[in-house]
């Protein structure tokens, strides 16, 4: 195998696409670069393979799913997305684990040695959560049971008849985990650490804002799950100011490819600062994170896209207000 991947690089390459969550970015390529470590040695029988699956704690439409699409990219390895919410619903969780490995393999192209170094996303995986009283409750820990054995790493047998080793795969899970920082309030009480006040404030920081096992345990993950998760990466709220960004920076962000279209067709798309901001502030009234901005940029470029098509003498469309109807500049006669 290759030499991984430096963390840095991989942060470098994350920071193109995703604005923001600094903290999450440095964790998540620090365990990416172990990971494949850990594989380089193991397939040189050098020591056995202890995997270390990651488990991203944040808000909705922070940015996990497109942190892990992200890396998948990044890597050049297979990725596929489940919802724990849906294999609580099912009857058939086996069956439902068995369908998203063989999703695995399909994105492989059928390479199985891929397949077999590629990585699972399972979101909403709070969702799980075992509390006592609960009907739902039981199907959550039976789910959580369901997914032990191949998180940490074993042969399934595929409906096609194939056999899938998981031990390399990476599973990451994510969540909201709602309720979580009350945990974190009773069980983090660290205090004065001798050090100067600067360092010591970040420090006890780090330390009251570090999830361990028993807090994930008395959220309701099984102890043998918690386990499986021995990475924790937390994702912020995004604030006003980085939902801007996201909709502006990012290679894939969303008034690059308008901006693009636009100007296939030979037109300027100049939008002003504040509209950017009026966007931000209404995704963060919806509560949705990032995800309500697409939608509302859409809507505001519906009128836009209607007219072009038969204005050919339109050389520049100017937003300066979300409330305001666009300025359709022509071009000056030849």
């Amino acid at each position: 195998m290759t030499s991984p991947i430096k963390p840095s690089e991989i942060v470098r390459q994350l920071n193109q696409h995703v604005v923001g969550q600094e903290d999450a970015k440095r964790t998540l390529a620090v365990a990416i670069y172990t990971h494949f470590r850990k594989m380089a040695w193991a397939e040189n029988g050098a020591v056995d393979i202890t995997k270390s699956n990651i488990l991203l704690i944040g808000p909705t439409g922070t940015g996990k799913t497109l942190l892990c699409e992200t890396l998948a990219k990044i890597l050049d390895v297979p990725f596929v997305t489940a919802d724990a919410t849906s294999l609580a619903q099912t009857e058939y969780v086996s069956e439902e684990i068995e369908a998203m490995l063989q999703r695995l393999v399909e994105r492989a192209s059928g390479d199985m040695s891929r397949a077999q170094r590629g990585i699972i996303f399972i979101d909403e995986i709070d969702k799980l959560r075992s509390i006592s009283g609960q009907a739902r409750a039981a199907s959550g820990e039976s789910v959580q049971h369901a997914l032990l054995k191949i998180m940490e790493g074993a042969p399934v047998r595929l409906k096609s008849g194939l056999h899938i080793d998981t031990t390399h795969v990476l599973f990451i899970c994510g969540g909201a985990f709602v309720g979580l920082d009350k945990i974190l309030e009773k069980t983090h009480t660290f205090g004065f650490i001798t050090t100067s006040e600067d360092q010591n404030e970040k420090i006890i920081d780090r330390l009251n804002s570090r999830v361990k096992p028993t807090d994930l345990r008395e959220f309701g993950l099984i102890p043998e799950f918690a386990g499986r998760l021995p990475i924790v990466a937390r994702l912020q709220d995004l604030t006003r100011d980085m939902l801007v960004r996201i909709m502006i920076e990012p290679r894939s962000a969303i008034y690059r490819q308008f901006a693009e279209i636009l100007r296939e067709d030979g037109i300027k798309l100049s939008i002003a600062r504040p509209v950017f901001e009026q966007i931000a502030e209404l995704a963060m009234e919806y509560k949705a994170g990032a995800r309500s901005l697409r939608g509302i940029f859409e809507e505001m470029m519906t009128g836009v896209l209607y007219t072009i098509p038969d204005a050919p003498d339109i050389s520049e469309v100017v937003i300066t207000s979300l409330f305001e109807e666009a300025q359709l500049v022509k071009a000056p006669p030849a």
